[in-house]
């Protein structure tokens, strides 16, 4: 099974300050057909103007990741942690019993672009915990660098979930491949660029759901950034 999930199709809010558009069901937007894939429950676009962002809410019992596109993110949270991501850099935050935070653009001229994504935890009411690791764009190109798994191996960041998170930097005729073991499926995430997979072209925002194959290759056709999601 392989079913493309266009850019165009998803969720969308303007609310001036931020512009977001919703892969999975997601606060107003809902779509039974869509409320997730497996452990995967979130995958906002977000463009936040500048001096905009999210003020101090709480989480509990999820995974959550942080991926900037450009501009740079400003986060505080109650565990005492204040930093900024900036591209190149994966945000990861456990929520478990509960945590609070803030997520702000400090720029007063530049948007920040990010992706927001929420993986279910295979364990509820851990310690609330913080990550933040720069994975060089130099790692990326031409090859799946694994950003953030269960068990934290080949340097990601350990997250208390099930899927693996991988990212690849694809120019035009690059091509990389992902076997996918029996019983796993992946979810496939356009950044931005454009992506020929199992014969199909996405682009910039588009996605893919992908089940019963023995892998996946991925080839570069114009600048593409990607994440692939191998979930259970």
């Amino acid at each position: 099974m392989f079913e493309i999930r266009p850019a165009a199709a998803r969720g969308h809010v303007s609310l001036g300050w931020l512009d977001s558009h919703h892969t999975f069901s997601f606060g107003e937007y809902h779509d039974p057909r869509f409320v997730g894939t497996s452990v995967l429950r979130v995958i906002n676009d977000d463009v936040i103007a500048p001096g905009g962002g999210f003020p101090t809410h709480g989480h509990k019992d999820m995974e959550i990741v942080t991926y900037v596109l450009a501009g740079e993110l400003a986060h505080r949270d109650s565990m005492g942690n204040g930093s900024v991501i900036r591209p190149g850099e994966v945000q990861h935050m456990s929520a478990g019993t509960g945590v609070r935070h803030s997520e702000m653009n400090p720029s007063a001229d530049t948007p920040v672009h990010l992706l927001q994504i929420w993986l279910l935890p295979n364990t509820r009411g851990v310690t609330p915990a913080y990550h933040q690791h720069r994975f060089p764009l130099e790692e990326r190109r031409g090859r799946l660098a694994l950003l953030v798994s269960p068990d934290g191996r080949e340097g990601s960041i350990a997250a208390h979930q099930d899927g693996f998170l991988y990212g690849t930097l694809l120019e035009a005729g690059q091509t990389v491949t992902h076997p996918l073991a029996a019983g796993r499926r992946a979810y496939i995430h356009v950044a931005r660029g454009s992506l020929r997979v199992e014969d199909q072209t996405l682009e910039g925002g588009d996605g893919a759901f992908a089940a019963d194959l023995a892998g996946l290759g991925l080839e570069g056709v114009d600048a593409a950034e990607v994440l692939l999601f191998d979930l259970p």
